[in-house]
């Protein structure tokens, strides 16, 4: 439903998104993954019309979101990070507004059906004014769904929310996503591993890589984090561990346990277990840790790429120098 080729967009001379290239199925939900400022709501606002791409090529259900716009406009729905409500408004009546300006037909079967979605049916005379952070996201998503889109595409849809909202979301999301394309923009890593079944990481304008979150895990950890614990201080052994090929960045993680990864392809566990043992320690535990998409997220964007530029740009100058 949503394909991308070389999408690029410029900012004078700063480039937001540097030709980015993926799709998303039906029945897919995607996640959008990436530190604040690296262009994923530049991305989700040219996939929505709000905005055309410096280059490169998107469509939405095979419509061109800069040639068929309005086609496009029809097939999605778009929950902004920022939810544009009126205050004023009771819930019902702002939906019925938004259902007015999408001319549906069954406009009033369709509230209720998205106000029962969003499980608001005893909040829907009420002013959204009086409603909490969590309720006010609901009525965002219920506008999202009024017009039933093939594709729903969600800006940061739990930012705010308490843990109980963030738990209700996610599942709606899950529920959503059986029969829609969904494209979820995040930053909280434990979303994307919990709700999508496929995420893309973009740092700094551009794809780092893209796979399912139990791939990532397996296919991008590369080295093994071990935890071992002794009877004893444990930083006796910490020169007798560093020294074993294949160890790397050991450190201390309380008074009688220690914390390392094995390089990539070697599993230096057995020699330390017989190092220890042979030093005269006793080894009371020795396992692997599970690497989390967190710790591979921040592998992944730790050294950050320059940020893409147009040509050449000149220095900036400091005030001395104008």
């Amino acid at each position: 439903m949503i394909r991308v080729s070389g999408l690029t967009k410029d900012y004078g001379a700063r480039r937001a998104i540097d030709n980015l290239t993926f799709d998303a199925q039906r029945g897919e939900i995607l996640g959008f993954l990436g530190p604040n400022g690296a262009g994923k709501t530049t991305t989700m606002r040219i996939l929505t019309g709000y905005m055309p791409p410096t280059s490169g090529k998107a469509e939405v259900g095979g419509f061109d979101v800069v040639e068929q716009s309005l086609d496009v406009r029809k097939l999605v729905g778009y929950l902004p990070e920022t939810v544009p409500l009126y205050p004023e408004m009771t819930v019902y009546d702002y939906l019925k507004f938004m259902a007015d300006l999408r001319k549906l037909s069954n406009a009033e079967e369709r509230i209720d059906e998205v106000i029962e979605t969003v499980h608001m049916e005893e909040r829907a005379d009420g002013y959204i004014e009086k409603l909490s952070k969590g309720m006010r996201q609901r009525v965002g998503l219920a506008q999202a769904l009024l017009h039933k889109p093939e594709v729903l595409i969600l800006d940061e849809p739990t930012i705010g929310l308490d843990p109980a909202q963030i738990i209700e979301v996610r599942n709606l999301i899950r529920e959503i996503g059986k029969e829609r394309t969904v494209l979820l923009s995040t930053h909280i890593l434990s979303e994307a591993q919990q709700v999508c079944n496929r995420v893309l990481i973009i740092n700094k304008g551009k794809i780092v890589t893209e796979d399912t979150p139990e791939h990532l895990q397996t296919r991008l950890s590369g080295a093994t984090r071990v935890i071992i614990r002794i009877r004893g201080d444990a930083t006796d052994v910490h020169p007798i561990v560093e020294k074993i090929p294949g160890v790397l960045n050991v450190s201390k993680i309380s008074a009688d346990s220690l914390e390392f990864e094995t390089a990539p392809g070697m599993d230096a566990r057995p020699d330390v277990a017989r190092a220890l043992i042979r030093d005269g320690y006793d080894l009371l535990e020795l396992h692997a840790a599970n690497i989390s998409l967190e710790d591979i997220f921040l592998q992944l964007t730790r050294e950050e790429p320059a940020v893409p530029e147009i040509g050449v740009v000149p220095e900036i100058e400091t005030p001395e120098e104008n």
